[in-house]
């Protein structure tokens, strides 16, 4: 079979690959099927042919799956913005519970039973809507990119996002267009208003305009035109960016009426959010995905946190509540102060903020000593960057929970993590973004104990030794923390810490040799130091 440009096939989709395109099979070779629906029969042109791939359109639909429906976006599929509204709800979890299920398997070296996936609304869930501006017919209007390139769809009423957030974007239009209002060019970098930006949640809307001068035609006209068209926004603000880039937002902003932040909840957490700040757009799928992270975390009053990609806090923030101290780390300036902020409006002290890059925070943190029990990370599509893996493996923590949105390169740190020493636990999907392909995965990773690995019987009375000093001796305990963290220990202090620990120890450790000498303690840093090599060797 010749599976050349233009050419024609017969072909039934049976699955999906990782963006949501349909999948079949012609004469053994892989053909992806653009909105093609497991169990659509059809006739397929060929748009794309590579040596071990092609790629197809549907030429005619001959038995169209029970699994598709007509859409019910007039823009889709012009607009870029969704992937999912040729088929059934259902179908679309099937798909992207396939896709964690597959990365686990194929690319993680995983066994995992049939995943769970946790669905939600599917219809005007986003509370954060960023329409790009353009001319049409000499006219401003606002929408969003077509798949693969900068042409806008005007969108009057989109059905993902809040209809504030189109309501507002109906009103700054009425204002660009009645006051004369530049709209940005990306070709020439000539233009004033670039994007529409509104954020909504429990308090009402904040609306951003990105911009290429502070200086606005008619301002009271814009706030006028916009309360009418929402009269429960809370401010405006402007976003100055005169970049020729795709990058959306500028570094600096300026509130031109009312307040320059909104408020939310999460979890019983409230946060104040800037225009810059990174926030869930799907609040109530969110909530749940945290409250999914809190239960593996599986906290004791005793443990220690650190949250390696906190953007704003949220996840620590909601975690502190559960452990005796929470650590964050994130590297753009704007969140920490962000993250700062929401932990002293909440009175959270448990809490601290890094700015730094993650690898080299949690570098820093291991120079001080820090050992968490229990590690928390939310990467970008990138995944965990080198460094980062090298430091949670030193860290060694109890327990990993990982949040990720890309399942691809979730797998791939999965593998590296269990290759250096934990055990996959347990996995559950969130589907936060319906009608996207895009999909969120929360795993729990555990520390494998020695005895994961091997299993010895040994009659200890005939060893004549203790169960504790048969795992480790004091000098293997003096040589691990002076290499983890850089401390000396003494006999003395680590039998102390033993004996905290219910961990037997002979009658002459701890007792003076000189009468009425006060016995040193063992300072906190150090007693964290050989609590952590005593759980390193398993002996509490």
């Amino acid at each position: 079979m010749s599976l050349e440009k233009n050419s024609i096939h017969e072909g039934i989709i049976t699955g999906y690959e990782s963006g949501g395109m349909g999948v079949c099979r012609l004469d053994g070779q892989v053909v992806f099927v653009e909105r093609g629906v497991r169990g659509d029969r059809c006739r397929l042109r060929i748009v794309k042919a590579l040596k071990n791939k092609a790629y197809a359109r549907i030429e005619e639909l001959l038995e169209p799956s029970p699994h598709r429906q007509e859409p019910c976006c007039p823009a889709f599929p012009k607009c870029g913005g969704c992937d999912f509204w040729h088929m059934q709800y259902e179908e679309e979890l099937f798909a992207k519970r396939q896709r964690v299920q597959d990365a686990l398997e194929r690319l993680g070296g995983q066994s995992v039973p049939e995943l769970e996936i946790v669905g939600g609304e599917n219809f005007h869930y986003r509370n954060k809507a960023m329409y790009p501006c353009a001319t049409e017919e000499g006219r401003p209007v606002a929408g969003f990119y077509r798949r693969r390139s900068h042409q806008v769809i005007p969108q009057e009423n989109c059905a993902i996002q809040s209809p504030l957030a189109d309501q507002l974007k109906e009103g700054v239009l009425r204002w660009a267009e009645t006051c004369g209002v530049s709209i940005y060019e990306e070709e020439t970098g000539r233009g004033l208003l670039r994007h529409i930006y509104v954020r909504t949640g429990k308090q009402g809307a904040l609306l951003t305009l990105v911009v290429t001068s502070w200086k606005v035609p008619q301002p009271e006209k814009l706030i006028a035109l916009c309360r009418e068209s929402c009269p429960s926004l809370v401010g405006i603000v402007l976003n100055k960016n005169t970049r020729q880039t795709n990058r959306v937002l500028g570094e600096e902003c300026r509130t031109l009426w009312g307040e320059g932040r909104l408020q939310d909840s999460l979890c019983g957490v409230e946060f104040s959010l800037s225009p810059l700040s990174f926030y869930q757009v799907n609040q109530p799928q969110a909530q749940r995905l945290y409250e999914q992270a809190v239960e593996y975390a599986a906290f004791s009053p005793e443990d220690t946190l650190l949250d390696l990609y906190c953007g704003t806090g949220t996840i620590t923030l909601v975690m502190a509540r559960h452990c005796r101290e929470a650590v964050g780390v994130e590297i753009v300036p704007q969140a920490v102060e962000d993250a700062r902020e929401n932990a002293r409006q909440n009175g959270i002290t448990n809490t601290r903020f890094l700015c730094a890059d993650a690898g080299q925070a949690a570098q820093q943190l291991l120079e001080e000593g820090f050992r968490p029990t229990v590690m928390v990370v939310d990467p970008p599509r990138k995944g965990l960057d080198e460094k980062a893996r090298e430091i949670l493996l030193r860290m060694n923590p109890r327990r990993v929970v990982y949040v990720s949105c890309d399942p691809a390169t979730m797998a791939r740190d999965i593998r590296q993590l269990t290759e250096g020493g934990y055990r996959l636990e347990k996995v559950r999907a969130f589907d936060l973004f319906p009608r996207t392909a895009n999909v969120e995965t929360v795993v729990l990773l555990s520390r494998k104990a020695p005895d994961d690995t091997i299993e010895v019987d040994l009659d200890l009375d005939e060893l004549d030794i203790t169960s504790a000093e048969s795992k480790a001796t004091y000098q293997e305990i003096k040589d691990y923390v002076l290499k983890e963290f850089g401390l000396k220990v003494s006999t003395l202090y680590i039998s102390q810490v033993k004996r905290k620990y219910g961990i037997e120890v002979g009658e002459h450790y701890n007792i003076s040799q000189k009468e009425n000498q006060k016995v040193p303690q063992c300072p906190k840093e150090k007693e964290d130091a050989i609590r952590a090599a005593l759980e390193h060797f398993a002996m509490i």
